[in-house]
């Protein structure tokens, strides 16, 4: 009988688990999807985005609310340093609540939009604002659910591109995992203008790290989740800042805010933050693979061993588990780019095993619906410049 992260079907469904089982369980399958659509549409996605991307001094900004607002916080280091263009994350939320403080009237904008559903208010009013405020602004949607407003927005818009993500990656339980890791994906190829055949390798190699992951890290994710910590605490340095965001959310929302949770940078901890730790709290570290960032990295979770405080301290990296509480996540050539993939996948384990530990329902932790799968309850105000 197949099972999901060790469990079979009709048990999740008693749990109310299977959506978020199936959804983590099903992110490599979906990347290989994925990157096989986008060679097979490249020319049309190409004719959109190549006479953009080539303007004098474009601006990319990465925008979403939520999770999707931290994929864009992920990938943006990266793409920085790949493309040599200026990319910025900035959420939907910020840029409806104070649009001229993060819009450049006067500058070339690829707004690209990470959206699950493509409902919620802010990814709607980020469109139309962003229109109001930058003279030249050109919108790709990047999104899970072709029936979403955004998806309905792009065919009648002469400045937009929408791009839907495969079939499964609209996420039906209440935290996004997989449309998380699609939308983050194919943002990385189309920004860097690079789906080709080594682009798509490497994603099939990440895709079957992963896929031998869920096996190899269960049995280690239940002992962690089986731990009395009431923190989690998420460290990573550059990109791993935003997908320690990710994944510290994560655990938030499936137990709850029965485990409050926080993260930060390898260097910023010390200032002050460093004050969250104590003896009920489970720290992990994401260790990059740069040889110049990981010193930081490598004394901070040295120093945190040391201090012996934290109820556990981890260490994801790429390489061999060279001292007790570091966890290989698979060679990936260095990149970190690529180990945000196994990165987030523990993560999302690890949440998911924790909320079925404290007796909650993954695929909605909040049966009362004080906080919903799709913001409701925002009003969008009239912008006037």
């Amino acid at each position: 009988m197949t099972t999901l992260l060790g469990y079979t079907k009709a048990w999740l469904e008693g749990q109310n688990g299977f959506h978020t089982a199936n959804e983590i369980t099903h992110q490599p399958r979906l990347w290989k999807e994925l990157v096989k659509a986008l060679k097979e549409n490249q020319q049309v996605h190409s004719a959109f985005l190549n006479p953009i991307l080539s303007k004098p001094n474009v601006r990319v900004v990465l925008t979403g609310a939520g999770t999707s607002a931290f994929a864009g916080e992920a990938i943006a280091p990266y793409l920085r340093k790949a493309t040599g263009l200026v990319v910025d994350a900035v959420a939907t939320t910020d840029i409806v609540s104070n649009p001229e403080q993060f819009l450049v009237a006067d500058q070339p904008t690829l707004v690209v939009s990470f959206a699950r559903s493509g409902n919620s208010p802010e990814s709607v009013a980020a469109v139309a604002i962003s229109n109001q405020v930058v003279k030249d602004c050109s919108h790709l949607f990047l999104t899970c659910n072709p029936d979403g407003e955004l998806a309905k927005y792009a065919p009648q818009s002469s400045n937009a591109h929408s791009i839907i993500m495969p079939e499964g990656s609209n996420d039906q339980s209440f935290a996004m995992t997989s449309s998380f890791t699609s939308m983050m994906l194919a943002a990385i190829g189309l920004i860097t203008q690079s789906i080709n055949e080594g682009f798509e390798q490497k994603v099939n190699h990440v895709a079957e790290i992963c896929q031998s992951k869920l096996s190899q890290w269960q049995p280690l994710i239940k002992e962690l989740a089986a731990l009395d910590y009431q923190r989690l605490i998420v460290l990573g340095s550059g990109g791993f800042l935003g997908l320690s965001r990710e994944a510290s959310l994560k655990s938030l929302e499936l137990s709850a805010g029965k485990v409050m949770t926080t993260y930060d940078s390898s260097l910023g901890f010390r200032h002050g933050p460093k004050f969250t730790v104590n003896e009920k709290a489970l720290i992990i570290q994401f260790l990059s693979s740069d040889s110049y960032t990981r010193q930081y990295d490598q004394d901070l979770f040295n120093e945190l061993t040391q201090d012996a405080i934290a109820a556990s301290v981890i260490a994801l990296s790429e390489d061999t588990p060279a001292s007790d509480g570091m966890i290989g996540a698979g060679e990936v050539n260095g990149e970190d780019i690529w180990l945000s993939f196994p990165y987030i996948l523990f993560a999302q384990m690890l949440s998911f095993e924790k909320s079925l530990d404290l007796g909650f329902g993954p695929d909605n932790p909040c049966p009362s619906g004080e906080v919903n799968r799709v913001v409701q309850g925002v009003t969008i105000y009239n912008y006037k410049k």
